[in-house]
């Protein structure tokens, strides 16, 4: 417990430091359309969280992002339980995740609105974010199972669910858990760039893009703020959800 709280002590001791620098910085620039204090964003913020308009676009983005995420995880752990047991389609999917982890965001937020309407642009990012991430990790993963464990599930006649269960989660566990953290921030990330580009209403981007028109800087300042809080949140969220599924999964008979 002592070493927890002292844990907590100076990562707010050093997320004190850096808002100090912020500040010295605001004042030595002394120019409020390049950069403003933290106590001026955070109090913009304030303003903004009391209108329904901010939690109505903060939910819209989150919701889209979110689906294509849940896609990708979806998808990218079938596909990779699928390409582990047939080589085929790992080679037919090779070129796929290569090339959606190489071609750069702002080339598919572009190649999407061909496509598709600038209100699904952040769905489609985000899964494109999510899936080659999951996919990889997850098929590395169950080919880093130790094969003795498997043998001994072949020679007691273990059933397929039940080595999901007993083997196959905590070999993967650790490559999947990984892949989610990575995934989670790039997805919210691309998707919030996918929206300043493509411009749907009502949303996170729109208000960035807004505010850098405009030459608002508190409202860019704290729009950014909102991300990296709503990323945080996330972040912990997801893991404490994680934990509690992979828990009752376990302590299955």
């Amino acid at each position: 417990m002592g070493g927890r709280i002292r844990t907590w002590c100076v990562r707010l001791l050093s997320v004190c430091f850096w808002l100090l620098v912020w500040q010295l910085a605001a004042w030595a620039i002394d120019a409020r359309i390049i950069l403003v204090g933290p106590i001026e964003v955070l109090a913009r913020l304030a303003e903004l969280a009391l209108t329904g308009e901010f939690w109505a676009s903060v939910g819209l983005s989150l919701a889209r992002i979110a689906l294509g995420f849940a896609s990708g995880i979806v998808l990218g752990v079938l596909l990779a339980a699928a390409a582990s047991r047939l080589k085929v389609m790992r080679e037919l999917l090779a070129p796929l995740v290569g090339t959606l982890k190489a071609v750069p965001v702002a080339s598919f937020v572009i190649l999407v609105l061909l496509w598709v309407s600038s209100s699904h642009l952040s769905i489609v990012i985000a899964w494109v974010m999510a899936f080659p991430i999951v996919y990889t990790n997850v098929l590395e993963g169950i080919e880093q199972t130790d094969p003795k464990l498997l043998e001994m599930a072949d020679v007691f006649g273990v059933a397929p669910l039940e080595r999901v269960r007993l083997i196959y989660f905590s070999q993967v566990l650790p490559y999947f858990r990984a892949a989610l953290s990575l995934a989670l921030g790039l997805s919210w990330k691309a998707g919030i760039a996918a929206e300043v580009i493509g411009l749907p209403d009502f949303t996170i981007g729109e208000h960035l893009y807004d505010a850098k028109v405009y030459l608002d800087t508190p409202d860019l300042f704290a729009w950014t703020v909102a991300i990296v809080i709503v990323s945080v949140a996330l972040e912990a969220l997801f893991n404490r959800v994680l934990d509690a599924g992979l828990a009752r999964w376990e302590a299955r008979p």
